[in-house]
């Protein structure tokens, strides 16, 4: 590597644009989870994060254990992680739900864009995702351009630098596919020696640009130090980005300081974020070909909230009975174990007497509760294994054990948050107020009328008035489907006949005001305002939460 180059070194904040949470943002769920688990609380008393209050609640209480580091210190993050996920196996599925579904950004895009033009020929990562790759990828028009190493084979690190085999990307934690990854203080603190010493001396030949690096542990910053002990540390200069109006931690100040009384250019340098800093540095590389970011750019469509349709003007549509599900879980406890199938699953589950969500799949049950009731359901067969399952964004495309297992918590959750009786029939879930006569039901009252009854002449048939709910894929998004319903109850083939005619007279005159008012009364219900509902509030073992969007699909009339 010659002298005067400049390599990158990326943090998590650089995949913040790309939907992935930062340290920061981990660390504060980390406490909302310890909290929720420790005093057996609800998460709604502590779900919203971006609250002042919320979070000194929540310091106050890791505060008082006084067996975690202080706010703000470098090893926060880790003992946090290991203390919520003492697992190796359960921090990899954490990570590995985290990233699922991650696109690279503008930023990413660009950075692959300067290391085809051979500007960056070495990119040093602490992340776990793809990002690069995948950047590499679209400039490149494959992978086979960057040698990328991890964890698993650091003497690939060695010789891909002595061979100058650019460009490539080291990856300084593990990469999401490997068996290694380092996420707490003793991994951190024991980086892979060969990685350390690789990174050191490639600090006394070229400059360094870092991104989205809060520099919270140890080992990366220890190795940045020990570059500043050499004789000529960053010839290329060393400039830290660094995102929003505090300083740095006190360690990577004083390291900044010390880099500036041993000579080397640069310094901090604040940045909007990740995306708009390689913008403003596109700029400044002449003859750059950015064709495939440019393209990129392109495709990157503005999206805006719909509005809700008012009054007897508007553009022509048609309103959707669909609501996006904003947030789902991307984890779910698995367990393998000598059972049959799903009916011996729901068997096992029933007997045992225990609130628990599940699902029989090839790598084994997939379950929401509490770890104790999970166990005491699978009690009479053998269990080989119990960690954590990802639940990837790619098998919610279609019926998968999944999606079906997320539709059962995703109903269980509406029907806790809102005071509605459940029902399964095969693909469809059923819901109705359990207390028709609960004033909280009178705007639907108004609407329909009774909320229940008999069947006429028909005494074995009762009926209720609610929805019908599935989940659905569409526009890459994931939605609650619900459909008003006259739900009958007592139904044989005897009677069958009976019960369709008279659901049908009860919905044949229902015409587009009524349905209107049927879908925004069940929307405005159902979103509960965007907050967090909770499948089973459980403060151990894994629960299912999920969030709604306020305003329901609609579908504007295409034009020529």
């Amino acid at each position: 590597m010659r002298s005067g180059g400049l390599m990158w070194l990326l943090g998590a904040g650089t995949s913040a644009s790309a939907g992935i949470p930062t340290a920061w943002d981990m660390i504060w769920e980390f406490k909302q989870q310890l909290y929720v688990s420790q005093r057996r609380v609800s998460l709604q008393t502590v779900a919203d994060l971006s609250n002042p209050a919320v979070r000194s609640r929540l310091q106050d209480f890791v505060t008082s254990q006084e067996s975690f580091p202080g706010l703000d210190t470098p090893e926060e993050y880790a003992a946090l992680f290991e203390a919520v996920y003492p697992s190796e196996a359960d921090r990899r599925t954490y990570i590995d739900a985290k990233i699922s579904g991650a696109k690279p950004s503008y930023g990413h895009v660009a950075l692959a864009a300067l290391m085809k033009a051979g500007h960056t020929k070495l990119v040093w990562s602490t992340n776990f995702d793809p990002l690069v790759v995948d950047g590499c990828a679209r400039v490149f028009g494959g992978t086979g351009n960057l040698t990328t190493v991890a964890l698993d084979a650091p003497d690939l690190g060695r010789q891909t630098i002595n061979s100058e085999r650019w460009p490539a990307e080291i990856k300084l934690h593990g990469d999401f596919r490997s068996r290694r990854l380092k996420n707490t203080g003793d991994e951190l603190r024991q980086q892979d020696a060969t990685l350390r010493d690789l990174l050191v001396g490639a600090c006394t030949r070229s400059g360094m640009l870092i991104a989205g690096y809060s520099g919270r542990d140890d080992s990366i910053m220890s190795a940045l130090e020990e570059a500043l002990e050499h004789v000529s540390p960053f010839p290329g200069g060393l400039f830290w980005l660094h995102r929003g109006a505090d300083a740095p931690l006190d360690r990577v100040c004083s390291f900044l300081e010390e880099a500036a009384e041993k000579g080397v250019d640069g310094g901090l340098v604040r940045i909007e974020n990740f995306d708009e800093a390689l913008r403003d540095l596109i700029r400044l590389v002449p003859n750059l070909d950015t064709a495939q970011l440019d393209e990129f750019a392109s495709e990157r469509a503005v999206v805006s909230s719909p509005p809700r349709i008012t009054g007897n003007r508007g553009y022509p549509v048609v309103r959707l009975n669909g609501l996006e599900v904003t947030s789902v879980p991307t984890i779910c406890r698995r367990v393998e174990c000598d059972i049959g199938g799903f009916k011996e699953v729901l068997e096992a589950i029933s007997a045992a007497e225990v609130d628990v969500l599940a699902t029989r799949s090839a790598k084994g049950v997939l379950a929401f509760g509490a770890d104790s009731d999970v166990r005491a359901a699978l009690s009479g067969v053998s269990i080989t294994e119990f960690d954590l399952h990802e639940i990837e964004t790619r098998r919610l495309r279609y019926d998968s054990q999944e999606r079906g297992l997320l539709k059962q918590a995703l109903s269980a959750a509406l029907a806790r948050e809102h005071g509605l009786s459940l029902k399964r029939r095969r693909s469809v879930d059923y819901l109705s107020p359990t207390d028709p006569a609960d004033p909280k039901w009178a705007p639907l009252k108004r609407i329909v009328g009774n909320l229940s009854g008999s069947v006429p002449r028909q005494t074995d048939l009762t009926w209720r008035e609610g929805i019908a709910v599935r989940l659905e894929w569409a526009n890459d998004k994931l939605w609650l489907a619900f459909e008003p319903r006259t739900l009958i109850d007592g139904v044989v083939e005897e009677n069958r006949a009976a019960a369709t005619d008279f659901s049908r007279e009860r919905s044949v005159k229902r015409y587009n005001r009524q349905l209107n008012d049927l879908i925004s009364f069940w929307s405005d219900l159902l979103t509960a305002d965007g907050k967090e509902m909770r499948a089973l509030n459980v403060s151990t073992g894994v629960d299912a939460a999920f969030c709604l969007g306020t305003t329901t699909a609609f579908s504007r009339r295409s034009r020529p």
